[in-house]
């Protein structure tokens, strides 16, 4: 498969809504979100947030996935640090690969950074995916107000 990563463009809005709206319905994600906050990540990811970059995994015309990175800097680590806050494959197109590829195209673009995910404890592939692109796990309690 020919998957290319490119940043996400105001034309990918609609499709990109439609995928959220899976994503944040699936066991995948602890919240479900909302249209208002789906809304307004796709309109900063197109509108040169320097926090939020959106970008789209595709073939050719055939969009198969998104994916969202937040910047920040991480004191604990002493750099800057780069959450990889969604990333959603198509269910046609798992296992392709895709998911591999776009974590090693972030660590490409952002090699000084340190990189950050969250997963729930059930989505076993996509654990397997992140271990054996080298991350590792956490002992940390996420707490948030």
């Amino acid at each position: 498969m020919n998957s290319t990563i490119r940043i996400m463009k105001s034309e990918d809005k609609a499709c990109v809504l439609e995928m959220m709206r899976v994503f944040y319905a699936s066991p995948a994600v602890l919240t479900n979100g909302s249209e208002e906050i789906f809304l307004n990540d796709i309109e900063n990811c197109i509108n040169d947030n320097p926090y939020l970059q959106g970008f789209i995994l595709e073939d050719g015309d055939t969009i198969q996935g998104y994916a969202m990175i937040a910047k920040s800097f991480s004191t604990e680590f002493g750099k800057p640090c780069i959450w990889i806050e969604d990333l959603y494959i198509k269910e046609a197109y798992r296992g392709t690969g895709i998911g591999s590829r776009f974590l090693q195209y972030v660590t490409e673009q952002f090699p000084d950074c340190i990189l950050r995910l969250e997963v729930e404890e059930e989505n076993e592939k996509a654990i397997a995916v992140y271990r054996k692109s080298g991350f590792s796990q956490l002992p940390y309690m996420e707490m948030k107000k």
